[in-house]
C-alpha cells in the first residue's frame, strides 16, 4: 500500500468542507492558516469570515489601524498573530508592490510565518512540493512508523520533516498535505483515535505494537503559572470609567482592560496592598461597591484567576496608558476574551 495514495483517496471521499479550500488565493489561505495556528476549525470559521469581510485583501489589512485589527481578532487570543499579519501585509504592499511571495523561502520571510505555515501556503496556493508538519502530521507519522523520537527536540523535528518530505506526493502536494492534516484532525486524534476507519491502519506499526496511546513522544512538560488579577470597574461622574492599554511584553500586549491589581494574596486583603493604596491616591473617594466571584481563565502556559470589582470614585488622575471613556463605549475597545467575560458580569 502506498502511503500517499491511500491518504489522498481517503481524503477525496471524506474531506472537510472548508471555505479556503475552494480557492488558491494565497491571502485567504494565509489568513486561514494563521487563525488555525492556535484555534480549532469550528471556532475559527466565524473569525475567518469576519476578518475577510473587514480586510478583504492585503491593501485593506495593511492600511487599517492596529486597533481595528485587534478588535476584529478579539476572542481568538494569541494577539501577536494579528499584529504580525498586519506587519507582513504592510511589508508586502510597501516592498513587494502588493504581490504575495510565491516561493517557500520568500513566504517564510514573512513576519509570523514559520515552516509549517509557509509550506501550507506554498503547496495550497502555488502547488509547491513542500510537506507540512504540524501537530496532526507529527501524530500520524509517529504512530504509523512507531517513531519514539521526541517531537519537541531538534533531532525529532529534523527526522519528522525529512520523513514528511520523503512521503510527499510531489505531483499532488496540496492534496497530500490536506489529506494528512485531515487524517490527524478527524481519525488519528490524540485520544480515542478511530483506527478501524483509518486508510493506513494496515501500515500502522503503533497499532500493530499497541503503542497508539504512547505516541507521539514529547520531552518537555509545559509549566503552568498561576496568576491572580483583580480588575476595578470604577464608576466616575457623568457615567465615565477608566480603561488602560497593556504595554510591555506580557500577555495581551496592546489590548485594553480595566485598572488592574495583580497579587497573590486574597481579595480580602486587596485594600491593604501597595497597589490599591496607589489607586486611592489617584482616584479621589475610591470606594468598593461590589466584588464578583472570580473567573478561571486558562491560557497555554498560564492560569488566570480574575476577579471583577465594581467601585466608584469622585475624581480621576490618569496615567499615560489610561483613558477616560463613557461606560457604554467600553466594548468598542479591543479586549481579551477574559475582559469580555468579566464585563458581562457588570451588565
Amino acid at each position: 500500500m502506498d502511503f500517499s495514495a491511500a491518504i489522498i483517496n481517503w481524503y477525496l471521499q471524506n474531506k472537510r468542507d472548508l471555505p479556503w479550500r475552494e480557492c488558491n488565493d494565497p491571502y485567504r489561505i494565509w489568513v486561514s492558516e494563521i487563525i488555525l495556528q492556535q484555534t480549532r476549525v469550528d471556532q475559527g470559521l466565524p473569525y475567518y469570515f469576519r476578518f475577510l469581510k473587514q480586510f478583504p485583501d492585503l491593501s485593506a489589512l495593511a492600511s487599517a489601524s492596529e486597533e481595528e485589527v485587534l478588535k476584529c481578532w478579539q476572542g481568538l487570543g494569541y494577539y501577536s498573530r494579528a499584529r504580525n499579519m498586519q506587519a507582513a501585509a504592510q511589508y508586502i504592499v510597501t516592498n513587494l508592490n502588493g504581490i504575495f511571495p510565491d516561493t517557500f523561502d520568500k513566504i517564510k520571510e514573512m513576519k509570523g510565518v514559520g515552516d509549517y505555515t509557509a509550506a501550507a501556503i506554498a503547496s495550497f496556493a502555488f502547488g509547491i512540493a513542500q510537506a507540512v508538519v504540524d501537530g496532526n502530521v507529527f501524530r500520524v507519522l509517529s504512530r504509523c512508523f512507531a517513531i519514539d523520537t521526541p517531537i519537541d527536540t531538534t533531532s525529532g523535528k529534523k527526522e519528522f520533516f525529512a520523513l514528511a518530505q520523503h512521503l510527499l506526493d510531489k505531483k499532488r502536494p496540496a492534496l497530500h498535505n490536506q489529506a494528512i492534516m485531515d487524517l490527524g484532525a478527524t481519525i488519528c486524534t490524540p485520544q480515542a483515535p478511530q483506527c478501524p476507519s483509518c486508510p493506513i491502519c494496515d501500515l500502522c506499526l503503533a497499532l500493530e505494537k499497541k503503542q497508539i496511546d504512547s505516541l507521539p513522544v514529547k520531552q518537555k512538560k509545559t509549566k503552568i503559572r498561576d496568576r491572580h488579577f483583580f480588575y476595578l470597574l470604577i464608576s466616575l461622574p457623568n457615567d465615565c470609567t477608566i480603561v488602560r492599554q497593556r504595554t510591555g511584553k506580557d500577555i495581551w500586549q496592546g489590548l485594553y482592560e480595566l485598572p488592574l491589581i495583580e497579587q497573590d494574596d486574597t481579595v480580602e486583603h486587596l485594600t491593604e496592598s501597595v497597589q490599591y493604596k496607589e489607586l486611592e491616591n489617584r482616584f479621589l473617594g475610591l470606594s468598593i461597591n461590589k466584588i464578583h466571584h472570580s473567573v478561571k481563565h486558562q491560557l497555554s502556559h498560564q492560569t488566570i484567576y480574575a476577579t471583577l470589582i465594581e467601585a466608584s470614585a469622585n475624581k480621576a488622575q490618569l496615567q499615560k496608558d489610561e483613558e477616560l471613556t463613557d461606560m457604554d463605549l467600553l466594548k468598542k475597545y479591543p479586549m481579551s476574551k477574559l475582559m469580555e467575560i468579566l464585563l458581562k458580569k457588570a451588565d
